[in-house]
């Protein structure tokens, strides 16, 4: 009974990510790969593991509008979540989700060596 549970954990689930074997990392990471594209927003969560965390920018917002018809535009600010777009919604919950499949599928032996990375590029 014992080996299947070890076989179910290092395979995974549909709820849970298949746990690394540290003796074949290239099959963990082709099966890491399959289980974040099988998730909801797959596409954005492999994006994050590849080109890191999504980066909102900053913003200027329009004081007033200027004698031509320009806008007079304030002072930049860091955007927040609010600011952004449906899609940039769904990269930026996508980062943490990708961190958080990434952790999961960790033995905790090595999860306690990585858990300070705060995103799935740098894990």
């Amino acid at each position: 009974m014992d080996n299947l549970s070890e076989d179910i954990q290092c395979d995974g689930s549909d709820t849970r990510p298949p746990m690394l074997d540290r003796t074949d990392f290239a099959s963990w990471q082709q099966r890491i790969r399959l289980y974040c594209r099988g998730k909801e927003n797959g596409a954005n969560i492999l994006k994050s593991i590849d080109e890191g965390t999504y980066q909102m920018g900053t913003v200027r917002e329009p004081l007033a509008e200027g004698t031509e018809g320009a806008p007079h535009l304030g002072p930049e600010r860091p955007r927040v979540y609010s600011d952004l777009s449906p899609e940039e919604k769904d990269r930026y919950n996508a980062d943490i989700r990708a961190t958080n499949i990434l952790l999961q599928g960790l033995p905790k032996d090595i999860y306690t060596l990585i858990n300070h990375y705060t995103d799935a590029k740098d894990i």
